[in-house]
Protein backbone atom coordinates (compact mmCIF):
# COMPACT_ATOMS: atom_id res chain seq x y z
CA UNK A 1 0.00 0.00 0.00
CA UNK A 2 1.49 3.24 -0.89
CA UNK A 3 1.11 6.52 1.16
CA UNK A 4 -0.74 9.10 -1.49
CA UNK A 5 0.37 12.83 -1.34
CA UNK A 6 -1.90 15.17 0.35
CA UNK A 7 -2.43 18.11 -2.41
CA UNK A 8 1.20 17.77 -3.26
CA UNK A 9 2.37 18.93 0.23
CA UNK A 10 1.73 16.87 3.39
CA UNK A 11 1.88 12.71 3.14
CA UNK A 12 -1.25 11.19 4.39
CA UNK A 13 -1.29 10.06 8.22
CA UNK A 14 -2.20 7.03 9.54
CA UNK A 15 -4.55 7.78 12.01
CA UNK A 16 -4.17 6.17 15.23
CA UNK A 17 -7.05 6.14 18.11
CA UNK A 18 -5.89 5.93 22.10
CA UNK A 19 -2.72 8.30 21.75
CA UNK A 20 -1.70 7.55 25.37
CA UNK A 21 -2.24 3.61 26.17
CA UNK A 22 0.48 1.30 25.38
CA UNK A 23 0.14 0.38 22.28
CA UNK A 24 -0.94 4.07 20.61
CA UNK A 25 2.35 4.83 21.91
CA UNK A 26 4.10 2.55 20.40
CA UNK A 27 2.97 2.72 17.47
CA UNK A 28 3.24 6.26 17.33
CA UNK A 29 6.94 5.29 17.97
CA UNK A 30 7.41 2.72 15.08
CA UNK A 31 5.79 4.50 12.73
CA UNK A 32 8.32 7.18 13.01
CA UNK A 33 10.94 4.56 13.00
CA UNK A 34 9.68 3.41 9.80
CA UNK A 35 9.21 6.68 8.66
CA UNK A 36 5.16 6.29 8.42
CA UNK A 37 3.22 9.76 8.77
CA UNK A 38 1.01 9.27 11.41
CA UNK A 39 -1.56 11.36 14.27
CA UNK A 40 -1.90 10.01 17.36
CA UNK A 41 -5.04 11.20 18.83
CA UNK A 42 -6.70 11.05 22.40
CA UNK A 43 -9.89 10.66 23.72
CA UNK A 44 -10.25 14.29 24.01
CA UNK A 45 -9.16 14.68 20.42
CA UNK A 46 -11.71 11.92 19.35
CA UNK A 47 -14.20 9.87 20.95
CA UNK A 48 -14.40 6.65 19.01
CA UNK A 49 -18.37 5.51 20.32
CA UNK A 50 -19.46 9.04 19.27
CA UNK A 51 -20.32 8.85 15.56
CA UNK A 52 -19.98 12.16 15.20
CA UNK A 53 -16.59 13.13 16.61
CA UNK A 54 -15.11 10.20 14.44
CA UNK A 55 -16.93 11.56 11.48
CA UNK A 56 -15.17 15.02 12.50
CA UNK A 57 -11.69 13.66 12.89
CA UNK A 58 -11.75 11.42 9.39
CA UNK A 59 -12.53 14.54 8.04
CA UNK A 60 -10.65 17.06 9.24
CA UNK A 61 -6.96 14.47 8.82
CA UNK A 62 -7.95 12.53 5.91
CA UNK A 63 -5.81 9.24 6.80
CA UNK A 64 -5.38 6.68 4.75
CA UNK A 65 -5.78 4.33 7.19
CA UNK A 66 -6.98 4.07 10.61
CA UNK A 67 -6.07 1.81 13.81
CA UNK A 68 -7.78 1.61 17.00
CA UNK A 69 -4.92 1.62 19.92
CA UNK A 70 -8.09 2.62 21.97
CA UNK A 71 -9.99 0.11 24.86
CA UNK A 72 -10.47 -0.84 28.00
CA UNK A 73 -8.13 -2.77 29.81
CA UNK A 74 -8.59 -3.58 33.22
CA UNK A 75 -9.46 -6.66 33.38
CA UNK A 76 -10.77 -7.14 36.88
CA UNK A 77 -11.97 -3.45 37.86
CA UNK A 78 -14.55 -4.74 34.27
CA UNK A 79 -16.49 -7.00 36.18
CA UNK A 80 -18.29 -4.32 37.72
CA UNK A 81 -17.77 -1.80 35.15
CA UNK A 82 -19.56 -3.80 32.25
CA UNK A 83 -21.55 -0.61 30.39
CA UNK A 84 -18.08 1.23 30.22
CA UNK A 85 -15.85 -1.69 29.20
CA UNK A 86 -18.60 -2.46 26.62
CA UNK A 87 -18.84 1.02 25.23
CA UNK A 88 -14.41 1.41 24.79
CA UNK A 89 -14.07 -2.47 23.86
CA UNK A 90 -17.28 -3.10 21.35
CA UNK A 91 -19.35 0.13 20.60
CA UNK A 92 -16.33 2.46 19.74
CA UNK A 93 -14.53 0.02 17.45
CA UNK A 94 -17.81 -0.81 15.92
CA UNK A 95 -17.91 2.83 15.33
CA UNK A 96 -15.02 3.38 13.75
CA UNK A 97 -15.24 0.54 11.60
CA UNK A 98 -18.22 1.55 10.50
CA UNK A 99 -16.80 5.26 9.03
CA UNK A 100 -14.01 3.30 7.66
CA UNK A 101 -16.33 1.43 5.57
CA UNK A 102 -18.36 4.37 4.38
CA UNK A 103 -14.92 5.72 3.41
CA UNK A 104 -13.18 2.66 2.03
CA UNK A 105 -9.94 3.08 4.55
CA UNK A 106 -8.11 0.23 5.86
CA UNK A 107 -9.32 -0.44 9.25
CA UNK A 108 -7.13 -2.17 12.18
CA UNK A 109 -8.55 -2.79 15.98
CA UNK A 110 -7.15 -5.21 18.41
CA UNK A 111 -8.79 -7.67 20.10
CA UNK A 112 -7.14 -10.53 23.03
CA UNK A 113 -6.63 -14.17 24.34
CA UNK A 114 -9.26 -13.81 26.89
CA UNK A 115 -11.95 -14.34 24.25
CA UNK A 116 -11.08 -18.21 24.84
CA UNK A 117 -12.18 -20.67 27.95
CA UNK A 118 -9.52 -22.48 28.09
CA UNK A 119 -10.87 -25.91 27.72
CA UNK A 120 -8.93 -26.99 24.63
CA UNK A 121 -5.54 -28.44 25.85
CA UNK A 122 -3.54 -27.01 22.24
CA UNK A 123 -2.86 -23.45 21.31
CA UNK A 124 -6.20 -21.25 19.92
CA UNK A 125 -6.00 -21.12 16.35
CA UNK A 126 -7.72 -17.70 14.50
CA UNK A 127 -10.28 -20.32 13.61
CA UNK A 128 -10.96 -21.36 16.77
CA UNK A 129 -14.31 -21.40 18.84
CA UNK A 130 -14.33 -18.17 21.50
CA UNK A 131 -16.00 -18.52 24.84
CA UNK A 132 -14.47 -15.81 27.27
CA UNK A 133 -15.57 -16.47 30.99
CA UNK A 134 -15.20 -12.68 32.06
CA UNK A 135 -16.56 -9.23 31.61
CA UNK A 136 -13.81 -8.30 29.52
CA UNK A 137 -13.32 -11.14 27.18
CA UNK A 138 -17.24 -10.89 26.37
CA UNK A 139 -16.31 -7.46 25.26
CA UNK A 140 -13.63 -8.08 22.89
CA UNK A 141 -15.26 -10.81 21.44
CA UNK A 142 -18.42 -8.48 21.18
CA UNK A 143 -16.07 -5.93 19.77
CA UNK A 144 -14.58 -8.10 16.97
CA UNK A 145 -18.40 -9.44 15.98
CA UNK A 146 -19.18 -5.97 15.47
CA UNK A 147 -16.49 -4.64 14.03
CA UNK A 148 -16.58 -7.46 11.48
CA UNK A 149 -20.22 -7.36 10.55
CA UNK A 150 -20.01 -3.60 9.96
CA UNK A 151 -16.53 -4.35 7.60
CA UNK A 152 -15.85 -7.61 6.44
CA UNK A 153 -12.56 -6.18 5.03
CA UNK A 154 -11.72 -4.84 8.78
CA UNK A 155 -8.32 -6.06 10.51
CA UNK A 156 -8.33 -7.60 13.82
CA UNK A 157 -5.17 -8.88 15.52
CA UNK A 158 -5.60 -10.92 18.54
CA UNK A 159 -2.74 -10.61 21.29
CA UNK A 160 -1.61 -12.20 24.99
CA UNK A 161 -0.37 -10.16 27.69
CA UNK A 162 1.61 -7.36 26.77
CA UNK A 163 5.07 -6.54 28.00
CA UNK A 164 7.40 -3.34 27.25
CA UNK A 165 10.56 -1.34 28.03
CA UNK A 166 8.52 1.98 27.09
CA UNK A 167 6.06 1.94 29.82
CA UNK A 168 5.91 0.40 33.44
CA UNK A 169 2.01 -0.18 33.12
CA UNK A 170 3.22 -4.10 32.45
CA UNK A 171 3.93 -7.48 34.17
CA UNK A 172 7.60 -7.43 33.55
CA UNK A 173 8.28 -4.22 34.57
CA UNK A 174 6.52 -5.16 37.82
CA UNK A 175 8.52 -8.04 38.34
CA UNK A 176 11.68 -6.29 37.66
CA UNK A 177 10.82 -3.26 40.17
CA UNK A 178 10.02 -5.73 43.13
CA UNK A 179 13.08 -8.05 42.28
CA UNK A 180 14.97 -4.54 42.77
CA UNK A 181 13.64 -3.69 46.01
CA UNK A 182 13.13 -7.29 47.52
CA UNK A 183 9.81 -6.96 47.40
CA UNK A 184 7.40 -10.56 47.26
CA UNK A 185 5.76 -11.18 44.18
CA UNK A 186 3.21 -13.26 43.57
CA UNK A 187 2.31 -14.80 40.34
CA UNK A 188 -0.18 -17.63 38.79
CA UNK A 189 1.66 -20.89 38.31
CA UNK A 190 -1.38 -22.52 37.03
CA UNK A 191 -2.54 -20.24 33.93
CA UNK A 192 -0.47 -20.73 30.55
CA UNK A 193 -0.22 -17.91 28.12
CA UNK A 194 1.58 -16.80 25.05
CA UNK A 195 3.11 -13.06 25.71
CA UNK A 196 3.38 -10.71 23.63
CA UNK A 197 6.17 -8.48 22.92
CA UNK A 198 4.93 -4.86 22.33
CA UNK A 199 7.15 -4.10 19.84
CA UNK A 200 6.89 -7.27 17.84
CA UNK A 201 3.04 -6.62 18.26
CA UNK A 202 3.21 -3.49 16.76
CA UNK A 203 5.42 -4.01 13.63
CA UNK A 204 3.35 -7.57 13.13
CA UNK A 205 0.57 -5.85 12.93
CA UNK A 206 1.72 -2.49 10.76
CA UNK A 207 3.23 -5.30 8.09
CA UNK A 208 -0.45 -6.99 8.01
CA UNK A 209 -2.34 -3.75 7.78
CA UNK A 210 0.35 -2.34 4.43
CA UNK A 211 -0.18 -5.75 3.35
CA UNK A 212 -3.52 -5.14 3.10
CA UNK A 213 -4.38 -8.03 5.33
CA UNK A 214 -7.85 -8.48 6.77
CA UNK A 215 -10.32 -10.68 9.23
CA UNK A 216 -8.83 -11.98 12.52
CA UNK A 217 -5.30 -12.30 13.09
CA UNK A 218 -3.36 -14.21 16.11
CA UNK A 219 -0.04 -12.38 17.11
CA UNK A 220 1.61 -13.27 19.96
CA UNK A 221 5.60 -14.28 20.73
CA UNK A 222 6.02 -18.04 19.94
CA UNK A 223 6.03 -20.29 23.09
CA UNK A 224 4.06 -20.50 26.01
CA UNK A 225 4.64 -20.39 29.76
CA UNK A 226 2.72 -19.45 33.00
CA UNK A 227 2.83 -16.31 34.73
CA UNK A 228 5.72 -17.53 37.52
CA UNK A 229 7.00 -18.62 35.17
CA UNK A 230 7.45 -15.62 32.96
CA UNK A 231 8.24 -14.29 36.30
CA UNK A 232 11.52 -16.56 36.89
CA UNK A 233 12.98 -16.23 33.77
CA UNK A 234 12.41 -12.21 33.67
CA UNK A 235 14.44 -12.25 37.15
CA UNK A 236 17.37 -14.86 36.07
CA UNK A 237 17.84 -12.58 32.77
CA UNK A 238 18.58 -9.41 34.56
CA UNK A 239 20.47 -10.97 37.25
CA UNK A 240 18.48 -10.94 39.84
CA UNK A 241 17.83 -13.98 42.44
CA UNK A 242 14.28 -15.33 42.03
CA UNK A 243 13.83 -15.94 45.95
CA UNK A 244 10.88 -12.68 45.83
CA UNK A 245 8.81 -14.33 43.41
CA UNK A 246 5.63 -16.67 45.00
CA UNK A 247 4.26 -19.01 42.54
CA UNK A 248 0.35 -19.70 43.77
CA UNK A 249 -2.56 -21.11 41.98
CA UNK A 250 -4.86 -18.32 40.22
CA UNK A 251 -7.85 -19.66 42.73
CA UNK A 252 -5.42 -17.67 45.40
CA UNK A 253 -4.67 -14.53 43.91
CA UNK A 254 -8.31 -13.50 44.76
CA UNK A 255 -8.71 -11.49 41.17
CA UNK A 256 -12.39 -11.12 40.64
CA UNK A 257 -12.52 -12.17 36.89
CA UNK A 258 -12.00 -15.54 35.82
CA UNK A 259 -9.01 -16.81 33.56
CA UNK A 260 -8.74 -19.69 31.51
CA UNK A 261 -6.59 -21.91 32.15
CA UNK A 262 -4.62 -21.62 29.02
CA UNK A 263 -5.33 -18.83 26.35
CA UNK A 264 -1.97 -19.51 24.50
CA UNK A 265 -2.07 -17.92 20.69
CA UNK A 266 -0.71 -19.94 17.62
CA UNK A 267 -1.55 -18.34 14.23
CA UNK A 268 -2.76 -21.16 11.10
CA UNK A 269 -2.08 -17.94 8.80
CA UNK A 270 1.21 -18.20 8.83
CA UNK A 271 2.20 -14.70 10.82
CA UNK A 272 5.43 -16.43 13.43
CA UNK A 273 6.41 -13.92 15.93
CA UNK A 274 9.88 -14.38 17.48
CA UNK A 275 10.65 -16.11 20.56
CA UNK A 276 9.26 -15.43 23.92
CA UNK A 277 12.91 -15.67 25.26
CA UNK A 278 14.33 -13.87 22.72
CA UNK A 279 11.71 -11.05 22.97
CA UNK A 280 12.17 -10.87 26.88
CA UNK A 281 15.94 -10.61 25.99
CA UNK A 282 15.18 -7.78 23.91
CA UNK A 283 13.18 -6.16 26.24
CA UNK A 284 15.84 -6.70 29.14
CA UNK A 285 18.75 -4.78 26.53
CA UNK A 286 16.02 -1.72 25.88
CA UNK A 287 16.27 -1.03 29.68
CA UNK A 288 19.76 -1.16 29.87
CA UNK A 289 19.91 -4.58 31.93
CA UNK A 290 22.48 -6.99 31.35
CA UNK A 291 21.08 -10.04 30.36
CA UNK A 292 21.83 -13.32 31.91
CA UNK A 293 20.87 -15.88 28.85
CA UNK A 294 18.46 -18.05 30.20
CA UNK A 295 15.15 -19.55 28.83
CA UNK A 296 12.00 -20.72 30.08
Amino acid sequence: MQLKPDSGTQPVPLLIAGAHGTLGQALSRLCGVRGLPAVALSRADMDIADPESVARALDKYRPWAVVNAAGYVRVDEAETDEERCFRENATGPAVLAAACAERELPFLTFSSDLVFDGQQDEPYTESSVPNPLNVYGRSKLAGEQAVLAAYPAALVVRASAFFSAWDKFNFVHFVLEAARHNQPFEAADDVRISPSYVPDLVNGALDLLLDEASGIWHLANLGACTWAELAHMAARKAGFSEEFIIARPTAELGLPALRPRQSVLMSEKGMIQPSIDDALERCLAELGIAVVPVSV
